[in-house]
């Protein structure tokens, strides 16, 4: 029993000692963003993107629903041939306009390939300038704030942001 306590002390002693080794430090790669004039740019640049497209697929249901006001109110003097010809229309245009949109917006769609285009250099700039900081300062571990990791306290004395911003050639 007591090699037992002796070795599982023992194992909590280096563990504890191997993590006061490790040095670390976090970013907020958010505010890193924010300060980097070009993912402004190419944030504005998607927007106008995606509100363009909305606007296309909002008429395409506008059209839709006008078609099917005007079934509905001409249902009762159509034949049952004309009914089913004109629900069919509706239905393909209705398919259509989702087909956009999934085409626009969906997984792999046209503003994932923007975004990848406009936004991911930019990001792989600031991956490579938070990289190049750690290497130079030693750190071994570098946590985002922004990045979904929850940190309830960081002293701010760790927070490594605005040298990423200087290596990145920014002034706060």
């Amino acid at each position: 029993m007591k090699k037992l306590i002796f070795s599982l002390l023992f194992v909590f002693a280096a563990a504890t000692y191997a993590g006061a080794q490790q040095k670390y430090c976090f970013i907020d790669s958010k505010y890193i963003l924010e300060k980097v004039s070009d993912y402004k740019d190419a944030q504005t640049k998607l927007d106008n993107l995606s509100k363009t497209w909305q606007d296309e697929i909002d008429a395409k249901m506008a059209d839709v629903e006008k078609m099917y006001k005007g079934y509905q109110a001409e249902k009762p003097m159509l034949s049952d041939d004309m009914r089913n010809r004109r629900q069919d229309e509706i239905v393909a245009k209705e398919k259509e306009a989702k087909d956009l949109q999934k085409q626009r917006f969906g997984y792999e769609g046209d503003l994932f390939k923007k975004r990848q285009e406009f936004v991911k250099p930019i990001q792989d700039r600031v991956f490579n300038a938070v990289q190049k900081m750690a290497s130079s300062k030693g750190f071994d571990v570098v946590f985002d704030k922004a990045g979904g990791v929850t940190l309830f306290y960081a002293d701010p004395k760790l927070d490594k942001s605005d040298e990423v911003l200087k290596i990145l050639g920014i002034n706060k």
